[in-house]
């Protein structure tokens, strides 16, 4: 008999999830469904000795619709390139202990073992600069450091979003005016005065309809799109900032800027990923834990997290 594949899962206390909405968990039965193991392990369950890497990992079992919805064995320490497959969902911060965690992760991924998303790729593709590489699909943006030139993108397009690029859920977005006599200290808080690299866009005014939400799996869309909807008085659709979400189908935009942006996302080995796109704009490209699979899978009787592990079972030896 063939031993089953193993795949695991490196994110947060599994203990602490939403249920409803949480994509990890999607993915974890869409795996058992396949009759897969699953361990379950956190970043810091992941070492290194003698330029191999291990893992102190639980095989994890999901029960829907009962009390006791989680059973986890106990503890095992192994060589992580025991997994088949490894998922790497752990939540941002992206910040030094997740770089050293890609890090460990390629030492498996040189021993055979398929990592989503690649591990150079989490490095390389900054969720807000990624998207520089497709001009095509995006509003007017800037990326600078600069005062002086966050001042004259003001000046060029009036209503404009400032973000950091390395912010989350909408965290420190800001929108400004050129009538707005705040926008000095703005610039000055985003940059801490000139030493910190900030993203510009043109404002979108179809915010109003939703920040839409597409997911990619193996560089394919899926069918229809979450809409985060902004709560009223805010210009922020991220659900973490009140937004609302409504599911809809992929318009022809949609569907342009995902065929845009597919190719390269197989290219980087990015299995995963969830494209920002307002009005007829790509504004984010997700590649660390995109999230939403849950609702649209309820909404429109979708398999997504399953597209996903058909899509790794392609990319398992036989």
């Amino acid at each position: 008999m063939n031993n089953p594949t193993v795949i695991g899962v490196i994110m947060d206390p599994i203990e602490k999830i939403n249920i409803t909405k949480d994509s990890t968990w999607a993915m974890i039965l869409a795996a058992q469904k396949r009759g897969w193991e699953v361990r379950y392990m956190q970043q810091a369950d992941l070492f290194t000795s003698n330029g191999r890497v291990y893992a102190e990992s639980r095989v994890v079992k999901l029960f829907p619709g009962k009390d006791r919805w989680l059973e986890l064995s106990p503890p095992c320490t192994h060589e992580l390139s025991q997994c088949d497959a490894v998922l790497m969902r752990k939540d941002p911060p992206f910040d030094m202990e997740y770089i050293y965690t890609t890090y460990k992760l390629e030492l498996a991924e040189q021993r055979g073992t398929l990592i989503v998303n690649s591990p150079q790729s989490l490095r390389d593709c900054n969720e807000k600069f990624f998207t520089t590489w497709f001009p095509q699909c995006t509003p007017p943006t800037l990326v600078t450091r600069s005062a002086e030139q966050l001042r004259q993108f003001i000046v060029e397009h009036d209503d404009c979003i400032f973000k950091p690029l390395d912010g989350m859920g909408g965290a420190s977005v800001f929108r400004v005016h050129g009538d707005d006599y705040n926008k000095g200290v703005i610039i000055e808080t985003l940059t801490k005065h000139g030493t910190t690299s900030v993203m510009a866009q043109r404002f979108i005014p179809e915010i109003s309809e939703g920040d839409k939400r597409i997911l990619m799996v193996d560089g394919i869309a899926a069918p229809y799109a979450l809409a985060r909807i902004p709560a009223p008085g805010e210009t922020r659709g991220n659900l973490a900032a009140g937004g609302s979400g409504k599911g809809v189908a992929l318009s022809d935009r949609d569907y342009w800027i995902s065929e845009q942006v597919g190719p390269m996302l197989k290219e980087k080995g990015i299995l995963f990923a969830g494209l920002d796109v307002i009005g007829d704009y790509l504004t984010e490209i997700n590649v660390t834990s995109p999230t939403c699979i849950r609702e649209l899978d309820k909404q429109f009787n979708l398999d997504i997290a399953g597209d996903l592990m058909n899509a790794i079972e392609l990319r398992l030896p036989a």
